[in-house]
């Protein structure tokens, strides 16, 4: 899609950045409690921007902080949406990204905005942390920082996940605080290996919310918590519906309170978990202890969601609306029993990810499609089990690593 631009910064950028600011910084402090601290050893360089990411809005925090136009690694999502993609790509120019794939030509592009001068942001985790803590990050990050040859701005994002969860739609009022932590020029990167160095970013970046500090106000603490939870400590595998500032169980009915300083705790009972941190690794764990093959007639979740077809760098095409989706160990299934359904085994995918809250990529060969449920659709567990089941299909029965 790129391929007829000449010069991929251009003027107009500048002049977008610096009127969107204006009207940023003051929605900002307003929406999140925030004041991103500006970088005022930037000069007039360019940087390699890597940060943590806690909130929909971390790329806007950002921008505030550095000076001129900042080009953003982005996913195909955005620029799958027909006419609004095609009027971001004409205001900011974001550096397009196949999820969960390795993209080599978000890494030409990557380096042809190096090579004009511009300052580059990549979120290396890929994902919104869905826990509170930083999730995982590919190792090649460390490369692609060396070839790109820019000083790199280490910006940590702190207290966004106790203002706004991924899980959640709506904003709690607390501190968040967001700054450039770390500088690493490229005379001290350029001793180190790339693992090394890669050490070094995910040592800097790592956040962990799992801990009180600070109180989150709202009336709406748990709601959605639905889309990041599945599992239940007494129950294993189950669904859960959130209201207000509690969540309750589909199969024993136990309910949970999200209190205003982030703690879990049971009503009448003693929940095992302080912190989402904690029940998020628990759910990990339990997963990667699953045996998901040995009985693959029984699907493990049923769900509904409207299915399209992403056109990537286009538009998406709308195809079913309620499919009704059985998720098995092994495969997904869409219209099971009908005429027309879709089986999509495990093993002929070449990725899942979450988009957003709870919207659902799925890469089959040169088709990519998407899952939009409900509000209180997981899309998460669909990303675990698959994932699980390529570790075990490697022979990596407990597999760390559940695609986020």
């Amino acid at each position: 899609m790129d391929k007829k631009r000449t010069v991929w910064i251009q003027k107009r950028h500048r002049i977008v950045r610096n009127i969107a600011c204006a009207l940023l910084r003051p929605y900002c402090r307003w929406k999140y409690g925030i004041s991103p601290e500006p970088f005022l050893e930037q000069g007039d360089r360019a940087y390699l921007i890597l940060a943590n990411h806690q909130t929909p809005f971390d790329q806007f925090f950002i921008g505030i902080s550095f000076q001129g136009p900042v080009y953003y690694m982005a996913t195909e999502d955005i620029f799958s949406k027909g006419w609004i993609s095609s009027l971001i790509r004409w205001l900011v120019a974001p550096i397009p990204i196949k999820k969960q794939t390795n993209d080599i030509n978000a890494v030409k592009s990557c380096i042809k905005v190096a090579r004009e001068g511009g300052t580059i942001a990549i979120f290396p985790e890929g994902n919104r942390t869905y826990s509170g803590k930083t999730e995982y990050m590919k190792s090649s990050i460390g490369g692609l920082a060396k070839r790109l040859k820019l000083p790199i701005a280490l910006y940590r994002i702190e207290g966004g996940y106790g203002v706004q969860p991924r899980w959640s739609d709506g904003v709690r009022k607390g501190k968040m605080r967001s700054f450039v932590s770390r500088v690493i020029e490229p005379e001290e990167y350029s001793a180190l290996s790339n693992d090394e160095l890669f050490s070094l970013i995910q040592e800097e970046l790592m956040v962990n919310e799992g801990k009180q500090d600070g109180l989150y106000r709202s009336d709406k603490r748990a709601e959605y918590l639905e889309r990041a939870i599945y599992v239940c400590p007494f129950c294993g595998l189950s669904e859960f519906e959130s209201h207000g500032n509690e969540a309750q169980c589909l199969k024993c009915c136990r309910k949970v309170i999200y209190g205003e300083d982030k703690r879990v705790s049971g009503v009448g009972f003693d929940f095992p978990f302080s912190y989402m941190t904690e029940w998020y690794d628990y759910q990990q764990e339990y997963v990667s202890s699953l045996d998901t093959l040995s009985d693959t007639s029984v699907p493990l979740y049923r769900d509904k969601a409207n299915l399209s077809q992403v056109l990537v760098y286009e538009r998406k095409v709308p195809l079913r609306e309620q499919a009704d989706l059985a998720l098995y160990g092994d495969r997904l299934v869409i219209d099971e029993g009908t005429a027309n359904a879709l089986v999509l085994p495990f093993s002929e995918l070449s990725a899942l990810s979450v988009l957003g809250r709870n919207k659902l990529n799925i890469y089959s060969g040169s088709q990519v499609y998407q899952l939009k449920g409900s509000k209180r659709f997981n899309a998460l567990k669909y990303v675990n089990l698959y994932y699980h089941y390529h570790n075990v299909s490697k022979g990596d029965n407990h597999g760390k690593f559940l695609g986020l």
